[in-house]
């Protein structure tokens, strides 16, 4: 169990001046971060798409397909995205944000009776980020994490009793969120020459697509251009969904630099995640992001990742996207031994620097 002292709000609120060496990035990765508020100002230079879902079922065919060719060159290019009418609404997800800022509120000492225990492996309900990797860094940040559809498969048991909106407003924005990755899923399809139910298909369908959310907190750091709120990965999943609190943070690899996300009122932010990368044999991004943090404000995200069951899929490029010129870059792996790859593949690479 990680105790109360070790969780970061605790560090943040502590007063100390500098942060504890764990923490601190090397050097290489020092070189590129920079004030997240001066970094979301910028005009120049690429901006992460918006795309506006306002006709992606439209009647008109000349509206629903300009919308839908919008959103597969964003899947195509970036892999991520600003979402706007997105038929969720503003109340709702004010509401979710409300509920997890709430929790975030109460004393480390009442989140600590959620704790989970990473050592078993169960990684639901509260927790900040275990020294995992040979380097034994760590990130700025504490988070809640727990599974949030299908409904017959949640443990209610360790989600939030405070505030008593939590679950209602959760379990509304699950549902909708799950309608919307029908939407999305169908739109890669069909822009893959694919039959519209297709990668919703490959991905487990209703039963077997699991939507787990992880409420991201990141206090305020004394020292922001030395840490990482997350570190630069790509996410497993088939797609993201990610609301914040208005307060920038998130950074994307894009053509060789790093672009920092504008803050867009009313929309989700939407990663494409490996799982569609690699269905799609990379015609579709899995991009690489990170988190940035700040001495100003607490900023809190809330990502719930669309992953596929661990075992019972074989996650490799369907044949209708493979052809003799452009033959198969992903090997067959089940979700579970991709998550294994890539765990590997960061350690051989912490090894291989020290």
């Amino acid at each position: 169990m990680v105790s109360a002292a070790q969780r970061v709000e605790s560090l943040s609120s502590s007063g100390i001046q500098s942060i504890p060496k764990e923490y601190v990035r090397p050097e290489e990765e020092l070189k590129n971060i920079g004030n997240v508020f001066e970094e979301e100002k910028k005009d120049e230079g690429p901006q992460v798409p918006t795309i506006d879902l306002k006709g992606i079922n439209s009647d008109e065919p000349g509206v629903r397909e300009k919308c839908r060719e919008e959103l597969k060159r964003a899947a195509a290019e970036w892999g991520v995205m600003h979402l706007v009418n997105h038929g969720i609404s503003d109340e709702l997800i004010d509401r979710v944000k409300k509920a997890g800022q709430t929790f975030f509120s109460l004393p480390v000492e009442e989140k600590e009776k959620y704790a989970n225990d990473q050592a078993s492996t169960n990684i639901q309900g509260y927790g900040s980020k275990l020294a995992n990797n040979a380097s034994g860094q760590l990130e700025w940040q504490d988070y809640f994490f727990h599974l949030v559809f299908p409904e017959d498969k949640r443990d209610l048991s360790i989600w939030p009793k405070i505030p008593t909106d939590y679950i209602e407003a959760t379990s509304e924005y699950a549902r909708l969120l799950r309608g919307l990755t029908t939407t999305i899923l169908s739109v890669l399809s069909l822009g893959l020459g694919l039959e519209e139910d297709r990668l919703e298909r490959e991905v487990g369908g209703l039963e077997e697509l699991l939507l787990q959310m992880k409420i991201n907190y990141y206090p305020k750091c004394p020292q922001p251009e030395l840490a990482l709120g997350v570190e630069a990965h790509t996410d497993v999943s088939a797609l993201t969904f990610l609301l914040h609190n208005m307060v920038p943070g998130l950074q994307l690899f894009y053509q060789g630099n790093w672009v920092t996300a504008k803050c867009v009122p009313n929309s989700i932010i939407m990663h494409i995640g490996d799982t569609v990368e690699i269905l799609s044999n990379g015609k579709y991004k899995s991009i690489l992001h990170r988190s940035l943090v700040n001495e100003e404000k607490v900023r809190v995200s809330w990502a719930v990742f669309c992953e596929p069951p661990k075992e019972k899929i074989i996650l490799k490029p369907l044949s209708e996207v493979v052809s003799e010129a452009e033959p198969p870059l992903f090997p067959p792996r089940t979700f579970a031994q991709h998550i294994e790859h890539k765990l590997f593949r960061k350690t051989q690479e912490l090894n291989g620097s020290k």
